[in-house]
């Protein structure tokens, strides 16, 4: 009987020690409490050590560190109806942990769910060849609706990056036709620039050769001197008699 009396002695002991450390709650410096008295919201607690009433206090915990969210491959038919497969990945963080809480359930697969529909919204509104090309304004546009929308839930985007854009066979081989018919006309485009260039330089010299008398007997000695060179063949070069003439004259001066 002695015995029944002390445990019972020690479990009513017990008991307030429970209470005393329920009560206590301890959140680390990314962590904030939102309380909440008999049902209604109270006031956000933390960082450090918080006094909680059980029973009458319950305590909600918001990690405010940035979270890494992975969008799930989505199906996008961009506006010139070429279906791609894109997914992207979502850094955002809770800066108010009350609306974090009471304004939305799960504010984590609710910010999920608005990044794939978001996703999907923003790419089908661009042609293929911009996906590729301005991935960087695109990321900007659709952090941007992300973060306008869920702001009332107290959730701040701060970066949005497309990871990758996958395309079916068929439209890989097209795409590598259309940047090889690409090369081929700026190659045609580099080459007739060139003979632009050239034609210009040729017409320069011709006119400089017709209206210059002495150009043009240098360019004839010039074109001779060359000629001269190879050997292997004979060469009938003709001169103007305009130029016999002056050479004749020399002589018998």
């Amino acid at each position: 009987m002695t015995e029944i009396i002390n445990q019972s002695w020690v479990l009513v002991g017990l008991i307030p020690l429970f209470i005393l450390f329920s009560a206590l709650k301890i959140l680390r410096e990314y962590e904030r409490g939102v309380v909440f008295l008999l049902g209604r919201f109270w006031q956000v607690k933390g960082p450090g050590l918080v006094i909680i009433i059980p029973v009458l206090m319950q305590m909600v915990r918001v990690d405010l560190r940035t979270r890494v969210l992975d969008v799930p491959e989505q199906d996008v038919i961009s506006r010139d109806n070429v279906s791609v497969k894109v997914n992207a990945v979502v850094y955002f963080r809770a800066v108010d942990a009350e609306r974090a809480i009471i304004q939305v359930e799960d504010f984590m697969a609710a910010t999920s769910q608005l990044a794939q529909t978001t996703l999907r919204s923003v790419l089908g509104q661009h042609e293929l060849d911009e996906m590729l090309a301005s991935r960087e304004q695109l990321n900007t546009d659709i952090q941007r609706i992300l973060d306008e929308q869920t702001d009332a839930w107290g959730i701040k985007v701060s970066n949005v990056e497309l990871k990758h854009v996958d395309l079916d066979d068929r439209m890989i081989r097209a795409i590598a036709k259309q940047a090889e018919a690409e090369r081929l006309r700026r190659a045609k485009v580099i080459d007739a620039e060139g003979e632009y260039q050239a034609a210009e330089k040729f017409l320069q010299a011709a006119e400089i050769l017709a209206n210059k008398e002495q150009a043009m007997q240098l360019r004839y000695l010039t074109t001779l001197q060359t000629i001269a060179t190879d050997r292997s063949n004979t060469i009938v070069f003709p001169m103007p008699l305009e130029m016999v003439d002056r050479l004749s004259a020399n002589t018998v001066d």
